[in-house]
C-alpha cells in the first residue's frame, strides 16, 4: 500500500504525520487490497471566527475509490472523523463484494 500526505499551505509536523500513518495503517485490517491512500490537510480560511482544519482521505481500491473528509478545530480530530467515515465505506464495500 502506498501512503501519501499533502499539507496544503503549511508544513505538517512529524508527530501529526506519524499519527495519520498509524490510523491509516489500521484500515488494512478491514480490507487488505488497498492500493493507495492519499491524505490532504487544509486550512479553511472561509470560516468567520475560527479556522477550521480539514482532513480529506482518498482510498484507491481495485476498480473503485473511496473518499471522506472531516473538519474540526484540530487536525487530529479531523483525521479521526475522515478515517472513521472511510472505514464505514470500506466495510460497506467489502460486504457488497461478498454479497
Amino acid at each position: 500500500m502506498k501512503f501519501n500526505v499533502q499539507a496544503i499551505g503549511f508544513k505538517a509536523d512529524q508527530k501529526l504525520l506519524q499519527l495519520i500513518e498509524k490510523k491509516v495503517q489500521k484500515l488494512t485490517n478491514f480490507f487488505d487490497k488497498v492500493i493507495n491512500v492519499e491524505v490532504f490537510l487544509k486550512l479553511d480560511n472561509n470560516s468567520s471566527q475560527r479556522k477550521e482544519k480539514i482532513a480529506e482521505v482518498k482510498l484507491s481500491l481495485p476498480g473503485n475509490q473511496l473518499f471522506a473528509a472531516g473538519s474540526s478545530k484540530l487536525f487530529e480530530e479531523s483525521v479521526d472523523i475522515a478515517v472513521d467515515n472511510v472505514k464505514r465505506q470500506l466495510k460497506r464495500h467489502k460486504e457488497r463484494l461478498r454479497g
